[in-house]
């Protein structure tokens, strides 16, 4: 037994760096990752809901080098107001993304609530000695994001009634996919650290890795792949709230060219739900990697920013 307030050794990933999931070594072949989320419904249908909700709880595992291996539901549901189908199609919805993620379901535990909420508990697996973290950045690599980013603006257009089908199906496509092509992508070339890109929008993720990095990034504004229609609500001032909570906070670690637009700083901090990875790869691998991705399906990946020395500063440009 450790002496009071010892650190394990095993824990090698904890809460010091904001990470997106926790990591226990085991023995020396074997380390375990676990992490936990749930939301509220993103979208109206159940089952594209449960989809999406575990995809999202997934996507820890994966940005942390790992395969997920078991699953367990958490769910919060009004019975007394909603149909059981309902539930059904929910756990129906991430019954399947569970199994195309190759984990198995164990079960799970339900309450009773006024308003559904959806989720899951994850157990991964990963060598202790390829995991990735958000503090592994290093000056030279190249960065990389697999998603298009812009959900939150998206969902609350489809709330306001605004959105188009085409940008419901293709904002419901994304948020659906699994983040494990670009997972086996990264772990074929071998990056330096990885996060995923969720509620605190594309910067504050990056944020989070450049100070754990203790690393400066640079954000190509024009280079970030973002969902049709996202920038033109954002102009209508269709924007979630948390969208700008991100960004009034999120200043104090940016420095934003003039040359970014008011719009473009919303949307890169958009609360984000189930986005892409965003990869630190050594410059020299960055094509190999491309290349990898584009081979797994993983389409819209494309190179953001580059990493440089420093201590946490990003820096949001366009192109000269």
């Amino acid at each position: 037994m450790l002496p009071p307030g010892e650190p394990d050794p095993n824990l090698l990933v904890g809460l010091d760096t904001s990470d997106d999931a926790g990591v226990y070594r085991i023995n020396d072949d074997i380390a375990m990752i676990q992490t936990v989320d749930f939301f509220t419904p993103i979208v109206d249908d159940p089952y594209f809901y449960g989809q999406i909700a575990a995809a999202n709880s997934l996507s820890d595992v994966y940005a942390m080098g790992g395969k997920p291996l078991t699953a367990m539901n958490i769910i919060c549901f009004p019975t007394k107001k909603l149909e059981l189908k309902v539930l059904a199609d929910i756990l129906r919805g991430g019954a399947d993304k569970i199994k195309e993620a190759g984990a198995i379901l164990l079960g799970g535990h339900s309450v009773e609530d006024n308003e559904p909420k959806y989720g899951l508990s994850v157990t991964g697996v990963v060598h202790p000695e390829k995991v990735l973290t958000n503090a592994g950045a290093r000056p030279g690599d190249v960065l990389v994001l697999t998603k298009p980013i812009g959900t939150g603006i998206i969902t609350t257009a489809i709330k306001g009634e605004l959105a188009s089908q085409e940008e419901i199906d293709n904002v419901i496509q994304v948020m659906a996919t699994l983040n494990k092509n670009a997972a086996e992508a990264m772990a074929e070339v071998g990056v330096n650290g990885c996060t995923d890109i969720t509620g605190f929008g594309l910067l504050g993720h990056a944020s989070e890795m450049a100070r754990g990095s203790s690393v400066s990034m640079t954000i190509w504004s024009e280079l970030v792949p973002v969902l049709k229609g996202a920038r033109e609500y954002t102009k209508m001032g269709i924007v979630p709230e948390g969208t700008r909570g991100n960004l009034k906070y999120i200043s104090q670690f940016v420095d934003f060219k003039q040359n970014v637009l008011e719009e473009d700083r919303l949307v890169l901090t958009d609360a984000t739900t189930s986005g892409g990875l965003l990869i630190s790869v050594p410059g020299h691998k960055s094509q190999q990697l491309m290349k990898e991705l584009a081979d797994r399906g993983v389409r819209e990946a494309a190179v953001v920013g580059e990493v440089g020395a420093g201590s946490g500063k990003i820096i949001v440009t366009n192109l000269p």
